[in-house]
């Protein structure tokens, strides 16, 4: 009996010990054979970490093998630990595109070491060395080779993340198309950088970031403001404050247009960046104004380049520094519906103007960025006002305004007599001064002048894009500059530059490379929040404007008091009697009073602020795991009661 015991148990530990071995050996091969196909699942809103569909489509167009060489320094010790773990993130991304291009792309990895094959073969292929705080190198960047097309990659930045996969699929698509197109640049600020003027007081600048990314995709040539003709062989212009455009200009701009070409202008009522290029910058003025008014009027529109938009629902800035006319536009002002604005994150638009009006004849209009209705214009001269001068008097006009739109359809010719006429030089009277021109009366049997050979009045089906501000494209509304690791870093600050490069794209490049732009910047902010502290600060503007006026009349009486006496008195005297003293001191209670009562009206502004954004947290952090808490309890008491049944 004690050996059949001892049998049953000596069976029973060799079975229990091969199926934990067979156990073992089964996940073993699971994860072998699951660890060939990597495979992430996205969880966050919007699926940030997948592939958009606009890559899918550039790599589904592959006609030809693309080979990436991938270098990655990850063997190096002394490597940051943030940039090993981004490293291996780009390696999984490089991954999820060789398995998205149905084996149209092999991904090499190579691990560049000091004096190795692998070094200069970095070198060959353009992708630079990084320089860590301790001042060793290390590699991070790939370099992209289709039908003999090689792009590179050089350093790739962690500051960078977000646009990693649009710089990884804008690289395979120029690769694949060796053609570029020419975009045209036409702009009364130096957009590509300029010696300066020392005489003038004005710095050299640099080229903007805006024309070394568009340099990147394109042939990006620069068109002179006085230009009477668009090369043929322009596909795309962008007209960028022109600021005292002559009307030959407008012209050639005109017909460029009405032969087919795509048009982006961005006009600005007041051009902050442009006022030390200006020559009336020099007079004190805080900006400078451009527009194309016979264009924007033949189309139906109008752009008042005299008045600024302020909007308190998208103002910059907070308390003192809060700026209703330097806008950070987020959610509903942009339309969703269209791929170059969909997902932007944000716009930062330094005084903005609006468009207003109705597209003419021929013409639809579709709106791409707009106002909210707690907005007003205000005039150029008091766009620069900040904090409660900029509130006082602020009555919102309830009209979501115009700040980008798309025209589309047939346009017709702002000069359907021809070219104008060049202006006739001025006559000087004697005194050196311009002389009044003599009004030129046709005469009666005048005929219709005929406009010269090869001049159009209307276009077929085409597209203008017009934009109510230029100051959003400059550096220092854009991006932020960085040196990392001895390398030059442009971080992009919002969407402003990707919005702009979307509608080239759009215009002239691959357009499924919009979606993938548009997924740059993954900005998540507080809207609700942003809707409520506009109301709320709508509500708090009149009651502080009320206590400002009543603390500025009780100053001004005090002040009066103090300088002339009492009423009654002769003359002022330096002597108060008890009365005046009395007079005084109750003026000085009231003032001191109202100034109380305004600070305790601002603190409750902020109070109410910040009560909004804690809640908005708690409830985000804690509804799910409250919700999940309560439902375990809830589980746990009916199981009891079924138990206690039983």
């Amino acid at each position: 009996m004690m050996k059949h015991d001892q049998r049953a148990r000596l069976e029973t530990i060799l079975y229990s010990t091969g199926g934990i071995v067979a156990l073992l050996v089964v996940l073993i091969l699971a994860n072998f054979v699951l660890g060939a196909f990597k495979q992430r699942v996205d969880l966050t809103d919007g699926g940030l970490y997948t592939l958009t569909q606009g890559t899918k489509a550039v790599l589904g167009k592959l006609e030809s093998p693309v080979s990436i060489r991938f270098y990655f320094s990850q063997g190096d010790g002394n490597m940051p630990l943030p940039i090993k773990a981004f490293g291996r993130r780009v390696e999984d991304l490089l991954t999820e595109f060789r398995q998205q291009s149905n084996g149209k792309i092999s991904v090499e990895k190579l691990a560049p070491q000091p004096d190795s094959d692998a070094e200069d073969l970095a070198q060959l292929d353009g992708v630079e060395a990084q320089v860590m705080p301790s001042g060793d190198k290390f590699y991070l960047g790939l370099s992209v080779n289709y039908a003999g097309q090689k792009l590179a990659l050089p350093a790739l930045s962690l500051d960078r993340e977000e646009l990693l996969e649009y710089d990884l699929a804008r690289a395979i698509a120029r690769a694949a198309t060796p053609n570029k197109a020419v975009i045209g640049v036409m702009s009364a600020i130096p957009l590509f950088g300029s010696r300066g003027s020392p005489q003038r007081g004005i710095p050299p600048s640099e080229k903007q970031v805006l024309i070394s990314e568009l340099e990147r995709d394109f042939t990006v040539r620069r068109v002179e403001m006085n230009s009477d003709r668009i090369a043929e062989d322009v596909k795309v212009l962008l007209v960028i404050h022109p600021r005292d455009i002559p009307p030959k200009a407008q012209y050639a701009i005109d017909q460029y247009v009405m032969r087919g070409g795509k048009l982006i202008a961005m006009l600005d009522p007041l051009s902050y960046f442009d006022a030390q290029y200006a020559p009336q910058a020099a007079n004190g003025a805080p900006g400078t104004s451009s527009t194309l008014d016979k264009l924007i009027k033949t189309w139906g529109m109008s752009f008042d380049a005299t008045r600024v938009l302020s909007d308190t629902k998208y103002a910059s800035g907070a308390g003192p520094r809060a700026m209703p006319t330097v806008l950070t536009l987020l959610g509903d002002g942009f339309n969703n519906n269209d791929i170059a604005t969909k997902r932007l994150g944000n716009l930062l638009l330094p005084f903005a103007g609006v468009f207003t009006g109705k597209p003419a004849e021929g013409l639809t209009q579709s709106v791409l960025l707009k106002s909210s209705k707690l907005s007003q214009l205000v005039d150029g001269s008091d766009a620069t006002k900040a904090g409660d001068a900029a509130l006082s008097g602020f009555k919102p006009s309830e009209t979501e305004y115009s700040l980008g739109l798309r025209l589309t359809g047939k346009f017709k010719s702002a000069f359907p007599e021809g070219p104008p006429a060049d202006p006739p030089k001025d006559a000087k009277d004697e005194a050196g001064k311009s002389a009044p021109k003599p009004a030129l009366k046709p005469a009666a049997d005048a005929k219709p002048v005929e406009p010269p050979a090869g001049h159009l009045k209307a276009s077929g089906e085409n597209a203008v894009v017009l934009i109510s501000d230029a100051d959003f494209i400059n550096d220092g509304a854009a991006v932020q500059i960085q040196e990392v690791f001895g390398q030059r870093i442009v971080v992009p600050s919002n969407g402003n530059l990707a919005f702009v490069q979307a509608l080239v794209e759009q215009f002239a490049g691959d357009p499924d490379l919009i979606s993938v732009r548009s997924r740059a910047v993954a900005l998540r902010p507080f809207t609700v929040i942003r809707d409520m502290e506009a109301q709320a600060q709508q509500a708090y503007t009149g009651k502080i404007k009320q206590l400002e006026d009543l603390l500025q009349q009780s100053t001004l009486k005090l002040q009066g008091l103090q300088q002339k006496g009492m009423p009654g008195q002769q003359q002022p005297t330096t002597i108060l009697t008890p009365e005046q003293q009395a007079e005084i001191d109750k003026f000085r209670q009231t003032a001191a009073q109202t100034r109380r009562e305004l600070k305790e009206v601002r603190k409750d502004l902020r109070a109410d602020s910040e009560s909004m954004q804690f809640w908005t947290k708690v409830i985000n952090i804690g509804l799910v795991p409250v919700l999940v808490i309560l439902a375990g309890v809830v589980l746990a008491i009916q199981r009891r009661r079924k138990v206690v049944m039983l």
